[in-house]
């Protein structure tokens, strides 16, 4: 199968996209006022869109531990196997290095310190951060939190509507078609006799 049916790399094509415009709007944050309503805005949809990225990447790996019980079977080799799996993981660094950053700029104001280091892209040393999880305890990091989590699963319904509505309309077509078949088949059959 070549690199552009196999669903890996399409899916991967989609998350990069993702990625890019992740990029453009961390780059968008650095340049907005801290304490700003255009700056909270942005931070909400950034943090939402890294979870977004970050479950896509953990869903892409669950392909990549099916694909790798039997690498036979679904054309690839272990080399494959191995290369799938860096990307997920640098992937699932980046995307975490962004949410840190955006999380030390959410709490501590305007941290450039951190900042830089995102774009230079050199690890966040681990000092002693409120993590994503203790930040929970504030009602208002919990309740946007919460808010940004129930968008991310009606977006992801709505967009399994617009799914099952395309696979309705496909399967009608096919039905159309398998019925002027029928018909052809029975049209045979008469002269045939």
């Amino acid at each position: 199968m070549s690199k552009a049916q196999d669903p890996f790399y399409i899916v991967k094509e989609e998350i990069q996209e993702s990625i890019d415009k992740l990029q453009s709007s961390f780059h968008q944050l650095e340049r907005i006022l801290p304490d700003t309503r255009e700056q909270v805005h942005l931070t909400k949809e950034l943090l939402a869109n890294c979870e977004s990225i970050e479950w896509q990447v953990v869903e892409l790996n669950k392909t990549i531990d099916v694909a790798a019980r039997d690498p036979s079977w679904y054309g690839i080799d272990n080399r494959e196997l191995e290369s799938r799996r860096r990307w997920t993981i640098t992937t699932r660094t980046q995307v975490g290095d962004v949410k840190k950053s955006v999380v030390a700029r959410k709490e501590n104001g305007n941290s450039e310190s951190a900042m830089c280091r995102e774009l230079m892209k050199l690890p966040i040393s681990h000092k002693s951060d409120r993590s994503y999880q203790d930040s929970a305890e504030d009602n208002d990091d919990f309740i946007v939190s919460e808010s940004d989590r129930q968008m991310l699963l009606i977006n992801g319904s709505r967009q399994q509507d617009e799914e099952l509505d395309e696979l309705s309309a496909s399967v009608e077509i096919i039905r159309g078609v398998g019925l002027t078949i029928h018909k052809e088949l029975l049209a045979q059959c008469r002269i045939n006799i």
